[in-house]
């Protein structure tokens, strides 16, 4: 089932917000001169192509979800998200010693409600503080479907959400993850499309709902998420 999303409220919020995204725009300029954060540094750009889209999801997380992001690199969606809703409290999983420097500044720097963890998801995923204790699991240009759902689905209770933000391809990933979905507890997919202004590209939100737990040995860890896909 695939509905189109109206990025009217998205392209509200970031207005709403102006001199708070600004500023993290700056902070995330000043940063990517030693991090290599993004290499999308154009105002106009980065409006786009990480706060509009970040943004674009923002209807799909409940009110006072408790959200976990895998692999949050440069903290998109989170940080957009967290700028507009105070109500959302993260958990930001992140492998990279200096990007987890950055979000932890930007946390700070905003008064966000965000824990950052330096940390690979697939330990995470078997630590019973974290194994099935989030509403929702988000995760944006980290991996292939079918590998991100044996990273994502076992921090997310039963009955809550996978949000996995994609590109061009998300049926595709869609239709080869099938067997991941069904042994990783997963159920009902919904696809939330939308398009980003003046051309800038055409994005998919992919929402997985929970159905049942997740079986104890995946993740499986040693990278095997990612050199053998379920």
């Amino acid at each position: 089932m695939e509905t189109t999303l109206d990025m009217t409220r998205a392209q509200a919020l970031l207005k709403e917000h102006a001199d708070r995204f600004a500023a993290f725009r700056e902070m995330l300029l000043e940063y990517n001169g030693k991090y290599n954060l993004t290499a999308i540094t154009e105002e106009e750009e980065v409006n786009a192509k990480h706060f509009l889209d970040s943004l674009a999801g923002e209807a799909l997380f409940p009110a006072g979800a408790r959200v976990l992001e895998v692999g949050s690199g440069a903290g998109f969606p989170s940080i957009p998200l967290m700028l507009v809703r105070p109500d959302l409290c993260f958990t930001l999983i992140e492998s990279t010693g200096k990007k987890c420097d950055f979000l932890a500044a930007a946390a700070e720097k905003f008064s966000l409600q965000a824990e950052v963890l330096h940390v690979r998801a697939e330990d995470a995923g078997r630590d019973p503080c974290f194994r099935e204790q989030f509403d929702v699991c988000c995760a944006r240009a980290v991996a292939r479907l079918n590998t991100l759902l044996e990273y994502c689905l076992p921090f997310v209770k039963p009955g809550g959400v996978f949000l996995a933000y994609k590109g061009s391809g998300a049926e595709e990933e869609l239709a080869e993850a099938g067997h991941a979905l069904s042994l990783l507890g997963g159920g009902q997919v919904k696809a939330y499309s939308y398009s980003l202004p003046n051309g800038m590209g055409e994005r998919v939100i992919l929402a997985v709902r929970k159905c049942k737990p997740t079986p104890e040995k995946y993740p499986r860890g040693r990278g095997k998420e990612r050199s053998a896909p379920l």
